[in-house]
């Protein structure tokens, strides 16, 4: 029997086992964390890889894409340079957020994505980027190449859902989304979280 390279004896962690992307930085791999039908807030466990419950979501505020992150990213040095109001990165993956006409109900799989543009997004003090991008071939995304092309509803809808999405009644937000910005900014980010990996896994 053939087996197909690479071969994966054992299941590759997502975060460290899977390729970027056929062609980063404008089409990379996405790792699904959450749906846009999850009320739950899952996240990638980071020491096996394995979707853990990361918390219940307190409001009925449901993430308006697909939502996840770019393997062999890393939110460090590099990343918080190109966020002029960060103190540091966030020490986590890239996040990405994935448009797709057709509904994909589950999460844990792995998709195609191409960049179009991303939120600037700061969290305590910390670059925590949400990089925007359309499904590959996606029959009525896929022509888009930039965040302008976008309607306004679907930025407007991300803007709400990471601004409230930590909010807890009666305390102070400690998240902002400072910047909306275009592709060529987002392919910025992509770069300098692949770089920022490659001297954290160094």
């Amino acid at each position: 029997m053939a087996f197909p390279t690479p071969f994966y004896r054992w299941r590759p962690h997502p975060w460290h086992g899977l390729a970027v992307g056929p062609k980063p930085p404008e089409l990379v791999h996405a790792d699904i964390e959450i749906t846009p039908f999850d009320l739950i807030k899952y996240e990638v466990d980071k020491a096996t890889g394995y979707l853990r419950v990361d918390r219940p979501q307190r409001t009925s505020s449901q993430p308006p894409t697909l939502y996840g992150f770019i393997p062999r990213t890393y939110c460090w040095e590099r990343v918080r340079q190109l966020a002029p109001n960060a103190t540091r990165g966030d020490g986590d993956p890239l996040d990405i957020c994935v448009i797709s006409d057709r509904p994909i109900t589950r999460a844990e799989v792995i998709l195609n994505a191409r960049i179009v543009g991303g939120l600037q997004m700061i969290d305590g003090g910390e670059a925590d980027d949400k990089i925007v991008a359309v499904l590959e071939k996606d029959n009525v995304w896929g022509h888009v190449n930039n965040i302008s092309e976008l309607p306004n509803i679907f930025i407007e809808r991300l803007r709400h859902y990471f601004s409230t999405y930590k909010l807890v009644p009666g305390e102070e937000s400690h998240t902002s989304i400072d910047l909306v910005y275009d592709r060529a900014h987002a392919l910025k980010v992509v770069e300098a979280a692949m770089a920022d990996y490659d001297d954290y896994a160094a």
